[in-house]
Order: C-alpha cells, then sequence, then structure tokens
C-alpha cells in the first residue's frame, strides 16, 4: 500500500491543549505509516487540490472562526472522499457559526454539565465494527461529559448516559448521548468523538485505541491496523 497522507490542524483554544492532542495524533499516525503534515493555521484549509490529494484530515481546533476560503476548500474535499476525524471540541465545537462544518462532522457540543472531572463511563453499543473491534464493552473516564445536538444519520459507536451531573437537562429523564460515531458526508468518511478534554484523555488507553483506529478507518486504512 502507498503511503497514506495526513494534514492535522491544531489551533483555537488552549484549553483543550491542541498542540499536544495534534502530537498524540501525529505519532498514531505516523506509527502506522502515514506521511504527516502538521498546521497551526486554518490557511491550511485553502489549496483545495492539496486537500484532495490527502488520505485524511484530522481538525483539532476548538472555538475559532473559519472563513469561506479555508471552509469551502475543505467540504469539497471530504465531499469528494477525503476522510476527516477528531476529538472533543477539536472537532465539534471547532466554528459555531459554520453550519455546513457541523452538517459534515454530525454534531455540535452545547453543554457539558459538571465541567470537568465528571465520573462517567463509555459504553459500546457497536462492537462489531472496524473501530470498536477489541475495544473494552464498557470503560470509566473522568473528564468533560459532551452533551450534543446529533445528526440522526449517525452510526452510533458507542454511549455514555446521563444525567450523572445535576443541571437543567436532568428532569428529562435517561438518556444515551452518542459519544463515538461514524457518518459519510459526501464520499469522504467521518469519525468523531467526543472524549478527549486534555492530551491525558487522549493518551487514556481505550480512548487511544478507538481514536487511532477511527483515523485509520476514515482515511480507508483498514489495512494498516
Amino acid at each position: 500500500m502507498a503511503d497514506k497522507k495526513a494534514l492535522i490542524v491544531w489551533g483555537g483554544w488552549d484549553g483543550h491543549q491542541p498542540q499536544q492532542v495534534a502530537e498524540i495524533f501525529n505519532q498514531a499516525l505516523m506509527e502506522k505509516g502515514f506521511s504527516v503534515e502538521v498546521a497551526d493555521t486554518l490557511d491550511a484549509y485553502t489549496d483545495e487540490a492539496k486537500l484532495k490529494s490527502l488520505d485524511l484530515i484530522v481538525p483539532v481546533v476548538t472555538m475559532s472562526k473559519i472563513s469561506g476560503d479555508q471552509l469551502k476548500p475543505l467540504l469539497a474535499a471530504v465531499k469528494s472522499g477525503v476522510g476527516i476525524a477528531g476529538c472533543h471540541g477539536g472537532m465539534c465545537d471547532s466554528f459555531r457559526e459554520a453550519t455546513e462544518y457541523q452538517f459534515m462532522t454530525g454534531g455540535q457540543w452545547v453543554a457539558h454539565p459538571g465541567n470537568d472531572g465528571v465520573e462517567y463511563t463509555v459504553e459500546i453499543t457497536d462492537p462489531d465494527h472496524f473501530i470498536t473491534q477489541g475495544s473494552p464493552p464498557v470503560f470509566p473516564v473522568k473528564s468533560e461529559q459532551y452533551y450534543l445536538h446529533v445528526d440522526p444519520v449517525v452510526r452510533v459507536l458507542a454511549t455514555t448516559r446521563f444525567p450523572i451531573a445535576d443541571g437543567p437537562h436532568v428532569k428529562n429523564g435517561p438518556v444515551d448521548m452518542p459519544t463515538v460515531w461514524t457518518k459519510y458526508y459526501g464520499e469522504g468518511r467521518v469519525f468523531y468523538t467526543a472524549l478527549g478534554h486534555h492530551a491525558d484523555i487522549v493518551a487514556q488507553p481505550e480512548v487511544l485505541a478507538l481514536c487511532t483506529r477511527g483515523l485509520l478507518w476514515a482515511a480507508r486504512a483498514e489495512a494498516l491496523a
């Protein structure tokens, strides 16, 4: 198999440790034989032809704004078949005004009751998918628990149960929130996990395994697993 090519773009809110998370993804991809470019500017998205030559784009950018000149080539590349994969706010709390970006990713963060340090569990609901193979059926996380608005077409691979922390959602009763999913945007494969508030959560073995296999799936590189 020819070298797979990936672009990782990091930036935005420093609280999510974007540079450190980008380095974890970079290392995971390089260990699988990818050729990886890492950029710290959204202008990395402006060259549509270059983006379309990639196998995978990994956004690690939280709470920023994206211009049309940056967004349109990214959307076009994924529509054409380039994979996109990411985690937490680095993918699904990036550009709150860019609804087409949210349409592509399949969800948008809206709350994290209890903030950081909530102890919750993640349950694998689709153990037969490539991404979840080898994952424990349930594992604990102590971090932010993301409450998301989620596209109903996503294929949910794992969930987490709300409510745990108090908040205005409690009277609505129990709900299993998607926390790992896949979907398609045009021909492009989309992978997302809500896990990964800080680099240490991304590096947690159960999370890193899901992320690594999600990156490979999005890049159509399952054979490299």
